[in-house]
């Protein structure tokens, strides 16, 4: 259907419609013990461990009225001698004033005036430790929001077909043109409609990353903006970045000779290939990977050439193609299998085929692998002397990133969380704001022509958690 056509029908769909601005439930990731797992904000587990949490709020608060979770942006659980719960949360005014009587479930409608809401986007890290029926608040960090959202809660918007609101006809706009700039179609009218709800849901998450913003990054509608971010994790992150008793243990990589310049970009010395994009496959760990060992073959050979990440995906047997993969089993395969290919004669698909591998085909081989320190300043000394580092991060801001030097608050892009591999290119400064250059998967309509840019320094979203390299001789 044609994005103009949609629209219209998206108009009269809409205007007899009740617009619900309810977050649908997250299927849980399964994961080893002691490994994060992503909850459903209906989860009882993070329904009672809110509730105790906002207790505690209230009894630390100053404020005459009581203040309740008004958004779930998300929610994790954790076994470690009991269940640690960790949850990212929007808190606003109630008009219950405090009294010793109020019980957590009491009714509290919220102050109907979004402009006092007094928003907060807070981390709460709860214990539960079931056997002692004992709850222990064990984190509350908290940061207002400068653009307060409305209540979450589900609200009827009746609109006649003749007069929509303008706000309705603002995100229709927006969403038709979204569909328009990114090809869009839908199976069918209730799948479209199931869309715009996605879409104003991510809005609305968009707002909160913009406000709470501590770099120059701009956030906004990105091809993925239809996506609920369960979708897009299952798509084209990889979670088994996170799970680190499945790591390979590496070497450590010999520290630099030098202090790292003030900036370097690899880009400018051709050791870079071009943007590529892995498609709807969470086949990260493999382009992270081809782009290490691109570079050092450059490095070795003055020659650049494009790898297989194909043969990663068919052929590496102990990770898990397009459902995920680490880079410490990718170096392994490699080095069993002999080598890697190059795009050409291993071209990628984006699924899982035969391994079509073939050693008279081997255009570049390593020899072992090694990991790099955890310091930033020593990664960066690393890549400066020795060529494009494999990386990886938590996801999570990147969703919605357009441009600039990107530096979520650590409540939006837990460290323990990585989920994406990629390749630091680059490092340097704009505008004294000190940054990562990171080459991505996502094709050259993402981002920064094919690129993120990330604050360096401070460990953002542990992007020094998991800095490796394959080693030729």
């Amino acid at each position: 259907m044609e994005a103009h056509a949609l629209f219209l029908c998206l108009i009269i769909a809409v205007c007899g419609l009740a617009f619900s601005v309810d977050v649908g439930p997250n299927a849980p990731l399964i994961g080893a013990p002691g490994a994060m797992v992503r909850l459903s904000e209906s989860d009882p587990g993070v329904v009672k461990a809110i509730q105790f949490a906002e207790e505690r709020y209230n009894m630390g608060s100053n404020g005459m009225h009581i203040r309740r979770v008004s958004r779930v942006i998300s929610a994790t659980k954790q076994l470690v001698k009991g269940i640690r719960y960790s949850m990212t949360v929007e808190i606003g005014n109630t008009q219950c004033k405090k009294t010793a009587e109020l019980s957590v479930s009491d009714v509290c409608e919220f102050v109907p005036e979004p402009h006092k809401l007094k928003t907060e986007v807070c981390l709460f890290e709860v214990w539960d430790i079931p056997w002692q029926s004992k709850y222990t608040l064990l984190k509350q960090k908290c940061q207002l929001s400068a653009a307060p959202q409305e209540p979450r809660k589900v609200v009827s918007v009746p609109l006649s077909v003749n007069q929509p609101s303008q706000e309705s006809l603002e995100l229709l706009t927006q969403f038709k043109d979204f569909m328009e700039k990114y090809n869009r179609s839908y199976s069918s009218q209730e799948e479209a409609e199931r869309r715009v709800h996605v879409f104003k849901e991510n809005m609305k998450t968009v707002q909160v990353l913009q406000s709470l913003e501590q770099g120059t990054a701009e956030y906004g509608v990105t091809k993925f903006s239809d996506l609920t971010e369960d979708e897009f994790r299952a798509t084209y992150l990889n979670p088994l970045l996170s799970q680190w008793s499945l790591q390979r243990p590496l070497k450590p990589a010999a520290r630099a000779s030098n202090p790292p310049p003030a900036s370097w970009d690899w880009r400018e010395h051709g050791a870079v290939s071009d943007v590529k994009n892995q498609g709807m496959c969470g086949s990260c760990w493999a382009f992270s990977v081809t782009g290490n060992i691109e570079g050092q073959w450059f490095l070795k050979s003055g020659k650049l050439m494009s790898l297989s990440e194909q043969e990663l995906v068919d052929c590496d047997g102990v990770d898990q193609a397009c459902r995920g993969g680490l880079p410490s089993n990718a170096y392994a395969a490699i080095e069993n299998l002999g080598g890697l290919e190059t795009e050409t004669d291993y071209s990628y698909t984006g699924k899982k085929q035969s391994c079509d591998f073939s050693t008279g085909k081997v255009a570049a081989y390593i020899n072992s692998s090694v990991e790099l320190p955890k310091e930033e300043k020593e990664i960066a000394g690393w890549l400066a002397e020795n060529g494009p580092v494999s990386a990886a991060l938590n996801a999570f801001a990147m969703q919605f990133y357009k441009k600039g030097v990107s530096h979520p608050m650590k409540i939006f892009c837990n460290p323990w969380m990585i989920d994406h591999a990629v390749l630091l290119v680059g490092f340097g400064e704009r505008k004294g704001v000190p940054f990562w250059a990171i080459k991505n998967s996502w094709g050259m309509d993402y981002g920064e022509q094919g690129y993120y840019y990330l604050y360096r320094g401070k460990d953002a979203c542990g992007i020094n958690t998991m800095c490796s390299s394959a080693v030729v001789n």
